[in-house]
């Protein structure tokens, strides 16, 4: 089945405009969602607005947005008002500003993933873009306009397609330097078993599908548990403590353990290849 569109718009670059589909980098059908019930009568539940002063419920047309001060007070804003301070330029536009190396975005302004598909009319500039990235190793950075709201974006080739990460701006991230760390001291033999542990377990390739989502896994057969008329009867298992241990014999254990598993797994390799 062929991936469904979410919206469309235009990444301009100079004087080039690419008409693009946007399309969900992620499978909503994977997340699962409960409703709220009337536990009487089985009936779904409706979302009212009640005012905090007088409880008295409020309909839309007597709501009004307002941006809270430090001061408690609100600055209040119609819906007119608000649109009038939308993008001039409208919903839809992609406007690349430069094209940087790609390694010169950190991971921790990444925040959401959408495919885009070229629309009608852009197959060959579509094309264009995402060969001529591939081949310069290079990102396109720029703003996107939609709905209101701006944000910063990031393009970049996957397999001869193209994929539009949203950014989070600079002023939208805390320092990292914010984290308390403690001051501590690390020993040469600590780290040189800590290392070990790392070699052991590396791999040189990212393999997603050897994990699973074990809590939604466990939900799902909950759930097919009950349409079945099972009851749902689960051992409660008891927080992990946190522990004072050594760390040398930790890091040992750790190694060990994983020499063991290698063990295991060249066995059946090794029967495999005398028979």
């Amino acid at each position: 089945m062929s991936a469904h569109s979410i919206g469309s718009a235009t990444v301009s670059f100079g004087l080039v405009s690419v008409p693009v589909k946007l399309f969900s980098a992620g499978e909503s059908s994977a997340n699962i969602s409960f409703n709220w019930l009337h536990k009487k009568d089985g009936a779904r539940l409706k979302q009212q607005y009640v005012c905090s002063k007088d409880g008295e419920k409020v309909e839309k047309d007597d709501m009004i947005k307002g941006y809270k001060l430090e001061d408690g007070r609100y600055v209040l804003f119609t819906t007119e008002e608000l649109k009038t301070l939308e993008e001039p330029k409208g919903t839809g536009a992609i406007e690349i500003m430069e094209f940087l190396p790609a390694d010169q975005v950190d991971r921790i302004y990444m925040d959401k993933t959408y495919f885009l598909g070229p629309d009608k009319g852009g197959e060959r500039a579509y094309r264009l873009l995402a060969e001529a990235l591939k081949k310069t190793g290079r990102v396109a950075i720029g703003q996107y306009a939609a709905r209101g709201k701006g944000y910063l974006i990031m393009i970049r080739p996957i397999g001869g397609r193209l994929a539009m990460e949203q950014l989070r701006y600079a002023d939208e991230l805390r320092s990292i330097d914010e984290v308390p760390v403690g001051e501590v001291e690390i020993k040469p033999a600590e780290l040189s078993l800590a290392v070990q542990f790392i070699e052991q377990a590396a791999t040189d390739q990212f393999r997603p599908e050897a994990y699973e989502n074990k809590v939604r896994q466990r939900i799902l057969e909950a759930i097919q548990k009950k349409v079945e008329g099972q009851e749902i009867v689960e051992a409660p298992e008891e927080a992990p403590k946190t522990q004072i241990i050594d760390l040398m014999e930790a890091l040992k254990a750790s190694l060990a353990k994983g020499k063991q598993r290698e063990e295991r797994e060249e066995k059946p390799a090794k029967k495999r290849a005398r028979g």
